[in-house]
């Protein structure tokens, strides 16, 4: 029988939060820590392989600590409007293909997109790129998030809404990421104005009032932990209960001091901030 799907009382330990950490220990310190699920990035899965660990031996390792895999994140490669510039991408481009696969052997829920390379985006043909995606990802059970990145061509919830709407696809949805929503202008009409179900994820982070001078290097390695700093994320989980949304609640805090401390200690302090969080939402 497969498990429930998760809801918005659910926690997931995002990959990024343990970037530097192997998938084993994530997926160990997720369930010491009481999340309910975790994302995996294609490199999560590379490296295990690279150290000799199959599928199965995944399979178990999710099974045997109660953990299920959520989003697949990020694909890049989703339109041509999105191709990095030679010597531009600081990360790897996984093929779509990958994910896929992915996804097939270890029952993941959902698929990420993100434009993380250009400023700007034709709308018309991003959203047929996208649709094109959201075929592809139907055909493998999977919803298609977009993430909104306030330094790209979907600079906000709304622009992310409308691209979703422009696909006519079931399955497209709206990533919301609290350190996104913050840093592109932190307006809450924009949240408001979601439907509960396109909201197919969230990711909970904090930041200060101050802007970093690079702004994409603070959100890769200076994120905060929910609650320590300026995010009014207990409105933003309010909002998100009024809505309606039936997403479950990620963790995502980039930063780079994780990868040199306990992969537990991490997971249970995000958590722990998380829940105290979500405490003054709800009550």
């Amino acid at each position: 029988m497969s498990p429930a799907p998760l809801g918005p009382r659910d926690l997931v330990l995002c990959s990024g939060t343990l970037f530097g950490h192997p998938l084993r220990a994530k997926i160990r310190a997720a369930a010491e820590a009481g999340y309910q699920g975790i994302t995996l990035w294609p490199d999560d899965v590379a490296q295990a392989r690279s150290e000799g660990l199959s599928d199965a031996d995944i399979r178990a390792l999710l099974a045997d600590y109660g953990q299920v895999v959520v989003d697949m994140d990020p694909l890049l490669d989703w339109t041509p409007q999105a191709r990095p510039k030679p010597g531009e991408a600081a990360v790897s481009i996984t093929p779509e293909a990958e994910f896929y696969a992915i996804a097939e052997a270890f029952g993941a829920r959902s698929l990420n997109v993100v434009q993380a390379f250009g400023t700007a985006l034709d709308l018309d043909r991003a959203a047929e790129d996208l649709a094109a995606v959201c075929d592809r990802a139907r055909d493998h059970g999977l919803i298609v998030t977009l993430e909104f990145l306030p330094w790209s061509g979907i600079p906000n919830a709304a622009i992310a809404l409308d691209l979703v709407r422009r696909t006519g696809r079931p399955n497209a949805t709206v990533l919301v990421d609290t350190w996104h929503w913050f840093r592109g202008g932190a307006d809450p009409a924009l949240l408001r104005a979601l439907p509960g179900d396109k909201v197919g994820s969230v990711q909970l982070n904090d930041a200060p009032k101050q802007v970093a001078e690079n702004m994409m290097m603070e959100s890769m390695l200076a994120r905060l932990m929910p609650g320590e700093g300026d995010i009014p994320i207990a409105e933003v989980v309010r909002i998100l209960d009024a809505i309606g949304s039936q997403a479950p609640l990620g963790v995502e805090v980039f930063h780079e001091r994780h990868a040199q401390m306990d992969a537990t200690e991490v997971a249970k302090r995000a958590a722990e901030a998380t829940r105290r969080v979500l405490a003054a939402a709800r009550g």
